[in-house]
């Protein structure tokens, strides 16, 4: 019980963080930026998650909902469906877990709708008073459903739109806390770019490219008449070439970089609130996305710093198994998430599954650190061949 309601503190804190103040902070320090409904960015398939997170420029596959959703209208099946579960915090708690599933529909070779469920569910918490009396089981959760249409504008450029509606449940009813239910949406607006394949002496290749800028909408609270918070809009940009081989063997690799279109909390005087460096931030979603370019206090430099990077690699052996390796930075001031993944997936005729394992490389402890993410996908209906 201690460690949920600490799980739960933590979170709401993260989610309800009031900005960084110039006493409690150096410029020099971290300044990291805090969203609303984080569990957003979490990547829980296992095919990604095994290759430092990237897949906005991967090649389709039935996870291309959460990183790209204009892939869905190069998958390579006229059905598919995909199913995710990972374990959260293992260490601290076996009862909370961020799953979900997707399906890609392709109409025909230029177009497919797509849609995705994400469930986090943080287990069951029981409160008691000062007494120790019981005040109840309270069960918090947040979830996204979203759907695409995914449209070719030609043989190898397509872009897609997303509406994804978002529910945070944080409130503590049997307490009358004071914390409300969140509902919101976001909008996602992606392209993908793929090459037909062409040779370059002792190998063919193909070069991959996508954008997704992704939950775009209002800010939220989570507290009756308190702080609204902005949801986490983000920026992905990727490219990736795979090296095939010969008809049995594929190597690719994938770069990618993202960045949160949140404005950066500027620092203020601990005692007048006045703004002694950066920008204000109390402005609306839209202004806020334009702003996040340029506001942060440390100036361009620190730009700089709010900008991930991620690097994985993928060896296919015809189609019927894959070896995945990756590696994501965060700068040690905005986050300090570092670490190497691992996985592998195999396909028994329409099915595959898929694991990963992630590494942490940095003192910053990971909630998937030593966790096994798993995924199993299934291609079904008539095949596409591009």
């Amino acid at each position: 019980m201690r460690n949920k309601i600490l799980l739960i503190t933590v979170a709401l804190m993260s989610f309800l963080s009031p900005g960084v103040k110039a006493q409690d902070l150096n410029i020099d320090e971290v300044h990291a930026i805090t969203t609303a409904a984080p569990f957003l960015l979490i990547v829980s398939d296992a095919r990604s998650g095994a290759m430092g997170d990237v897949g906005v420029a991967t090649s389709a596959d039935f996870n291309s909902q959460h990183h790209n959703p204009s892939k869905a209208a190069f998958n390579n099946n006229s059905l598919s469906i995909g199913v995710n579960y990972t374990p959260w915090m293992k260490r601290l708690v076996n009862d909370v877990f961020i799953g979900g599933f997707s399906i890609i529909n392709k109409l025909n070779d230029q177009s497919a709708w797509s849609t995705s469920f994400k469930y986090f569910d943080l287990g069951s918490i029981d409160l008691t008073d000062e007494n120790g009396e019981s005040l109840g089981k309270e069960k918090p959760y947040e979830l996204a459903l979203d759907g695409t249409y995914a449209l070719k504008l030609s043989k190898s450029f397509s872009m897609g739109v997303t509406l994804r509606y978002i529910r945070s449940d944080y409130a503590l009813r049997s307490t009358n806390s004071g914390f409300k239910t969140v509902n919101s949406i976001g909008v996602d607006v992606s392209g993908y770019y793929e090459s037909e394949e062409a040779n370059y002496g002792d190998f063919n290749g193909i070069f991959r490219g996508g954008f997704s800028i992704a939950n775009v909408g209002p800010k939220v609270s989570y507290v009756e008449g308190g702080k609204e918070n902005f949801i986490p809009t983000n920026l992905k940009l990727g490219a990736g070439f795979d090296f095939v081989l010969d008809d049995y063997n594929v190597l690719g690799v994938t770069l990618e970089t993202t960045k949160l279109l949140v404005p950066t909390p500027p620092i203020r005087d601990k005692t007048t609130g006045e703004i002694i460096k950066g920008v204000d931030d109390n402005v609306g979603f839209f202004q806020g996305m334009i702003q996040s370019f340029s506001d942060a206090p440390g100036g361009f430099s620190e730009e700089l710093k709010e900008f991930t990077w991620a690097i994985g690699s993928e060896y296919k052996y015809t189609d019927a198994f894959a070896f995945r390796s990756g590696y994501f930075h965060e700068n040690a001031k905005k986050g300090a998430r570092n670490y190497f993944t691992v996985g592998a997936g195999f396909k028994f005729r329409s099915a595959t599954v898929d694991f990963s394992y992630l590494f942490s490389a940095s003192a910053t402890r990971n909630p998937l650190e030593n966790t096994l993410r798993f995924s199993l996908g299934f291609n079904l209906g008539e095949a596409f061949d591009y």
